[in-house]
């Protein structure tokens, strides 16, 4: 009932707000409507008070009451849809200057003439329902607007009232529309008579006011220990215990809060604390209260007083008196160490806590004394805290697994098949997250008949979640949710449209309770993203999403299922892959689909009954996630939502135009539209889009197409957020006219086209962020820049001001009359080409609060005074001549507050700057973090003495800085120079000579960082592979320091490093070495050949050692003993040894491997190199030592087909293996029967490629037998000609070709027509003619790259791409030009064909 009465309240408060809309009113108020509106409007406001009253408390449980309920939500839902679309059409008679739904007020006459023409017209057969559109609209869903979104000042208008191309307007039927707003009205009114009766009955009878919290009943749980062992959480329950019975916490009175979600464990873990013997003998004095839901601080006082020892010839204390309580606690308590345990708070004010405590904190308490706080609920935890918290969260997986047995198997030791039932308990296992309370629910279930059977059906239907005791997992957690306030409630229930660790960014939620009307942003200092944080924090508050570390939220699994079940009724969340339409409720509203791009047999069928099942044109929400370009799930979706038309939330992918559903240019009451479609395709935004006037959020962050606009967008006048990128958003003409809008990336000034103007940025007040000015060369006068109105625009907190930097000569006040508002947080002026800098800034400047300042190509005769900003963080100066010495003298008005806040400095292109000149004013700059320095050519010097924070120090292309010995500062993390570059462990040499010794520079520079850090080294030498290489072999000795800390190390072109071979010497001391990368240093193995050196003994790598890269060592004759000792390794490669044999090999060296790649590159005129790939697999496969479980590697690159394809090594691939790649294998000519059928076990195989096998004349012919093959990447393979003839799998999403013979793109053409989901990829081989470019460019294709093309002529002939239909923008990167859009393009080709070509 509390459901049903909260959702009545809401429902009828939505209509209330559309009534109070002034037109809304207006028209319902009018004669013509025939209502009496001021008795309507007070009755709906009388059982809305009611409503409000009676949420919240005991209602009982009425089945009359009950239905009126639903009756009048019903009638509700259907009056705002028609209130909705009313408002929508007086939207578009305000922008078309018309009057089809305007109310004529006075004497009704008027109303009535408009009444009657439109009866007329409706009986004449010439108007549709109001709740459609012109059927010839249908195909307009998908039309787009390809004119230009800009309109020259010279173009004419339409009659319409906007530029030509604009969609044609939704019609509007008054009678329709006014019968049914009337006849709605009219059975809210009979209905809320009834159900007000009924209220007042219940108020008088039972309606009892009260919290939730009071009525929720919870078990008192005590301090004994129900669960002998404490599963996992060793680590933090010991440093618990250290923390309670050390110095660490000793003040007189500590807080330790433990907060965790319902059935996490929280008692159980505080429990094992209390009963510790640690804890026993710590504290003189312990007890333990229940608190549960009710806060009752003398009911409290008084049990905790019972659980204190009497002191003697102490009275009785039956007494109510709160205060002689508390003095008996702490007469109780004096000069004794006590814990007290106060279990399970719901709720609690910090008056009553403080309240509470008061006994406690007495000066007489023994140093040391604690009380534990258990709690669901963050907020809670934070209020009481006075030392860090404990957050449980789910056991660790091993943890959890012991734990669930002992729940199933508990003392019964011997269990028919347990083996068998082993297996289905670890699948269940994993689907419970780690909770504590989830696995004992289960372990019930389980217990009841230990069979397969029994045990595979709670599998497969999650029984776990409908279990009702107490003490169950989802009634554990139902409590937590039906304590939340209603509107909590809503916002909760929706979660469960977004898929499982969906990550809630403030913004985006907020925009979704707003769109469906939890949430109203009508008020007048309420802005949506406030709404949206403020709502989100109460759900984090109560213990209802957990904080990620960026700025976003995350649902903890199981309480993502809560959501799902408490809203099953009204929501409902699919996945493509594995959903049966039968378990969706027929009333469902909302509804959100995970879609995959891959063939799934019964995904239509399972749509289709859907379709029949729900009200699909009752949809308010429809949010479509994932990415899908199959033609078959495109026309499963088109088809199922064809009907859609009440939709509040549409999030949809557009691989096409085809993609969006028929009614989509019927969608009026759309508030929030999610659009995604793959980059560089040819899809254009609908047309339809600029007549969704209730639109106030618009995101196409994801949008990868054209940026063009429909005209007519600056019609959505109710627009409030405009997520894209900043071409969009620098393109809407005439932006002005979206009042609303609340955020502008970008706005650039155009001369040549309307709606560019700076007056369009006068208009919109509510701006806010940041906002970057483009084109401010084309503002000519102050009276221009004073039409921006910027001073105005106080939710601003970034402004860029930007002029061309080929600009003439621009009046100095046109900056003053760009003045920001004096709280700007951060400011850019970009090449402004007057003498003087703005008053604003550079004399009177007001910006006091500014942290961010950036200047850039200016001229100014005088700088702003850089002292004066006492909020100043970061300063960056670029391209600015005449500037020699940056220090006090020169940035001006010096006070005590000065720089105290400043961060970060960067210089930037600073020709003329010699020196930072500290002098006595070094101390200015203590605070400062971050120094960068670039292309300063004359720079010597920065006062190192006077930044003593300094973090990160880069500096490049500034030859003459003279840098003192490294590091510079004791805090230094991050630097880099032109030689070097450290950054937290992560230390590089680049370019130095390479007779400077490894272990001198590792003693002078690395030694300094491994007291703060352990670090990866890189070393690169300076010369190329193509040099005589003469010098003095290096050899490679790290520093002692180094043996504990260096974890990663990378060589790169030391030609001349040599490893030493000695036992301890080179890798070997280094303890903790985890990664080895070695490319192209041909003599650092040298000592290692076989028959130079005895290595038998040693191995030249610490078995530690995870991941190893070995490239292009071709001096030496090795072998593959040297890597026998390295058993942990998960990633290996060995590219371009020649010369390794498989000697000595271990095959456990593979037992952990993640990745392989064994290959050898091939040069032309080569002979076939050896292939140690070949020996390396056959001796795994031989192996009869192999761990259970091992070799199953992820991905796998070999220079040899053979040498994979054989039925042993894929038998112990097919599980595992995702991605394979035969690269340079010069000996396959085509896939043998045993290859193909060794092929076919890969069953997991996602990605394969081919690649320089240039004598392979066929693909595999078993590839359409591939279930998980995705995508197949073909490149360098000259002699295959065809595509395999049984084709592909329907997995397949991506055909890559380059470089193959003309054939195979003939192929792929063909393709194109058959598998449309397929997305192909083809580029054109060198020395391909312009004859064969033609089979290429006869797709629909809008961009097109062709590198290193070797055409003989600077131009590539035009005729060869006239075919093309849709193509947009073509890149060629080699001797062709750059044919600028189609438009361009079309006008070359036609010239071309004429004879006479015209170079773009």
């Amino acid at each position: 009932m509390e459901v049903a009465v909260g959702a009545a309240n809401w429902l009828l408060g939505k209509v209330l707000r559309k009534l109070s809309d002034d037109l809304v009113a207006g028209y319902v108020a009018s004669r013509e409507l025939g209502l009496n509106y001021d008795k309507i409007t007070d009755e709906l406001n009388h059982t809305l008070g009611l409503l409000h009253e009676a949420q919240g408390r005991d209602v009982g449980d009425n089945p009359g009451l009950q239905r009126l309920l639903d009756g009048l939500c019903k009638k509700a839902d259907e009056a705002e849809d028609a209130l909705d679309e009313l408002h929508y059409f007086m939207i578009q008679d305000e922008l078309d200057g018309t009057r089809d739904a305007t109310p004529e007020l006075g004497d009704g006459h008027g109303a009535e003439a408009l009444h009657a023409r439109h009866a007329a017209r409706n009986a004449a057969g010439n108007w549709f329902s109001c709740f459609c559109c012109c059927s010839s609209q249908d195909g307009v869903a998908a039309a787009v607007s390809n004119d230009t979104h800009s309109t020259s000042k010279g173009e004419a208008k339409s009659d319409d009232g906007f530029a030509g191309g604009q969609c044609d307007k939704l019609p509007f039927d008054r009678v329709a529309v006014s019968n049914k707003i009337k006849q709605l009205l009219e059975d809210m009114h009979s209905k809320c008579s009834l159900i007000s009766d009924l209220l007042k009955i219940k108020q008088g009878i039972s309606l009892v006011p009260g919290s939730m919290a009071n009525s929720i009943q919870r078990p008192a749980i005590g301090s004994t220990i129900r669960q002998d062992k404490l599963y996992g959480r060793s680590t933090i329950f010991n440093e618990t215990i250290k923390g309670m019975t050390s110095a660490t916490w000793h003040e007189t009175l500590s807080v330790l809060p433990i907060v965790g979600p319902g059935g996490i464990g929280k008692t159980t873990f505080t429990q094992h604390l209390y009963n510790d013997k640690r804890t026993e003998e710590h504290f003189t004095v312990r007890a333990w209260v229940c608190v549960s839901t009710s806060f009752d601080v003398l009911k409290l006082s008084k049990e905790i007083l019972d659980c204190l020892p009497a002191t003697e010839n102490e009275g009785g204390n039956e007494t109510n008196n709160l205060d002689q309580l508390q003095k008996s606690i702490a007469k109780r308590l004096r000069s004794k160490r006590f814990l007290i345990v106060l279990d399970d708070i719901w709720q609690c004010s910090e008056d009553k806590w403080a309240n509470l405590l008061a006994p406690f904190k007495m000066r007489e308490a023994g140093a040391g004394s604690m009380i534990i706080v258990t709690t669901r609920f963050p907020y809670i935890a934070q209020m009481v805290k006075t030392t860090t918290l404990v957050n449980l969260e789910g056991l660790e997986p091993a943890d959890f697994w012991n734990f669930f047995q002992a729940c199933v198997f508990g003392e019964v030791s011997a269990v028919h098949d347990k083996e068998q039932l082993i297996e289905v308990a670890r699948q269940i296992s994993d689907k419970l997250k780690c909770s504590p309370l989830a696995a004992k629910t289960v372990g019930r279930l389980l217990k009841k008949r230990f069979s397969r059977e029994h045990w595979v059906q709670i599998l497969e239907n999650k029984e776990w979640l409908n279990q009702t005791h107490d003490d169950d997992i989802m009634p554990a957690l139902k409590i937590s949710y039906d304590y939340l306030p209603f509107h909590l409630k809503k916002c909760f229930s929706y979660c469960a449209l977004y898929p499982e660790d969906y990550k809630f960014e403030s913004l985006e939620i907020g925009r979704f309770w707003i769109s469906i009307g939890i949430t109203d942003s009508g008020g007048q200092n309420d802005k949506i993203e406030d709404i949206g944080s403020k709502y989100l924090d109460e759900l984090f508050d109560y213990g209802f999403l957990m904080k990620g570390y960026g700025n976003y939220y995350v649902i903890h699994d199981l309480l993502h299922e809560l959501a799902q079940m408490v809203s099953s009724k009204e929501c409902a969340h699919i996945s493509c892959s594995s959903f049966r339409a039968e378990n969706i409720p027929s009333s469902i509203r909302h509804l959100s689909i995970l879609m995959q791009d891959k063939y799934i047999e019964n995904f239509g069928g399972e749509m289709d009954k859907l379709r029949r099942r729900i009200d699909i044109g009752n949809l308010r929400s429809l949010m479509i996630f994932g990415e899908y370009r199959r033609a078959s799930l495109v026309n499963i979706l088109k088809d199922t939502f064809k009907e859609i038309k009440d939709l509040r939330v549409l999030f949809i992918f557009m691989y096409s135009l085809d993609s969006l559903p028929h009614n989509f240019s019927k969608l009026i009451h759309l508030r929030y539209l999610k659009l995604k479609s793959p980059y560089y395709s040819e899809v254009c935004l609908p047309s339809t889009v600029s007549r969704f006037y209730h639109l106030k959020f618009l995101d196409l962050q994801y949008w990868g197409s054209s940026c063009d606009f429909p005209k007519g967008i600056s019609r959505l006048v109710n627009l409030c957020h405009f997520l894209s990128n900043v071409e969009f958003h620098s393109s809407i003409p005439e932006v002005g006219k979206m009042k609303l809008l609340q955020e502008l990336r970008r706005f650039h000034v155009k001369k040549e086209s309307v709606g560019f103007e700076l007056r369009e940025l006068g208009q919109l007040e509510k701006i806010g962020g940041g906002l970057d000015i483009y084109g401010l060369e084309n503002v000519r006068t102050r009276e221009e820049a004073n039409e921006a109105k910027s001073t105005a625009k106080r939710n601003l907190t970034e402004l860029a001001l930007v002029w061309s930097a080929e600009q003439p000569f621009v009046e100095d006040g046109i900056l003053d009359g760009l003045e920001p508002h004096c709280n700007l947080g951060a400011l850019s002026i970009v090449n402004h080409g007057g003498t003087t800098g703005p008053t604003w800034l550079c004399s009177n400047t007001h910006l006091k609060n500014l942290e961010t300042l950036h200047l850039e190509g200016v001229s100014w005769s005088a700088l702003p005074p850089f002292g004066l900003m006492h909020h100043l963080g970061t300063l960056k100066l670029k391209n600015i001549v005449g500037i020699r010495q940056f220090g006090p003298d020169f940035i001006g008005g010096i006070t005590e507050k000065s720089f105290t806040q400043l961060k970060e400095v960067e210089f930037v292109d600073m020709p003329e700057l010699v020196e930072w000149i500290g002098g006595g004013n070094t101390h200015l700059f203590s605070r400062l973090e971050t120094v960068e320095c670039t292309n300063c050519p004359k720079l010597i010097a920065l006062p190192f003495s006077g930044l003593p924070n300094l973090c990160d120090l880069y500096t490049k292309a500034c030859p003459e800085l003279c840098l003192p010995p490294l590091p510079h500062t004791s805090k230094l993390s991050w630097f880099r120079t032109d030689y070097l570059y450290y950054r937290s462990s992560h230390l590089s040499i680049k370019d130095m000579p390479c007779e400077l010794a490894l272990h001198n520079l590792g003693e002078k520079i690395i030694g300094k960082f491994v007291q703060m850090f352990p670090i990866s080294f890189c070393f690169a030498c300076n010369s190329s592979a193509d040099e005589d290489h003469d010098e003095e072999e290096v050899l490679l000795q790290f520093p002692p320091s180094l043996a504990s800390s260096l974890r990663n190390v990378k060589l790169h072109g030391c030609h001349n490093l040599t490893l030493p071979v000695e036992d301890g010497g080179g890798f070997q001391g280094l303890l903790w070495l985890e990664s080895v990368w070695i490319h192209n240093c041909g003599k650092l193995f040298s000592g290692w050949s076989t028959g130079v050196a005895d290595c038998s003994s040693i191995n030249p790598f610490p078995p530690c050692v995870k991941e190893l890269r070995l490239w292009n060592e071709t001096s030496s004759t090795l072998s593959m003993a040297l890597l026998s000792n390295l058993t942990s390794l998960t990633y290996l490669e060995l590219g371009n040894w020649n010369n390794i044999t498989v000697g000595g090999f271990n095959p456990l060296i593979t037992s952990n491997l993640d990745h392989l790649t064994v290959l050898t590159w091939k040069q032309d005129g080569e002979t076939e190199p050896y292939s140690v790939a070949v020996d390396l697999l056959a001796e795994v496969s031989r192996t009869k030592t192999m761990p259970a479980g091992s070799f199953q590697l992820v991905s796998l690159d070999v220079d040899s087909i053979s040498g994979v394809l054989v039925a042993p090594i894929c038998t112990r691939l097919s599980a595992t293996l995702r991605t394979l790649c035969f690269s340079f294998d010069w000996r396959a000519e085509s896939f043998t029967e045993e290859q193909e059928q060794a092929l076919q076990l890969l069953t997991s195989l996602q990605y394969l490629f081919i690649g320089g096998c240039r004598v392979l004349q066929s693909l595999p012919q078993v590839l359409h037998r591939l279930p998980s093959l995705e995508s197949l990447q073909i490149s360098g393979s000259y002699r295959i000609r065809s595509l395999p003839k049984e084709g592909f799998p329907e997995s397949l999403q991506r055909l890559s070709i380059s470089d193959c013979c003309p054939e195979l793109y003939e192929e792929c053409q063909k393709l194109r027509g058959t598998r449309p989901d397929i997305a192909v990829y083809a580029k054109l081989p060198a020395g391909t003619t312009a004859c064969s470019t033609t089979a290429l460019f006869c797709g629909n294709y809008s961009f097109i790259v062709l590198l290193h093309i070797g055409f003989t002529n600077s131009t590539l002939p035009l005729t060869a791409l006239n075919q093309s239909a849709a193509w947009n923008c073509i890149l060629l990167c080699t001797k062709v030009k750059l044919v600028e859009d189609s438009r361009r393009c079309g006008a070359s080709i036609g010239q071309s064909q004429g004879g006479k070509t015209e170079e773009r």
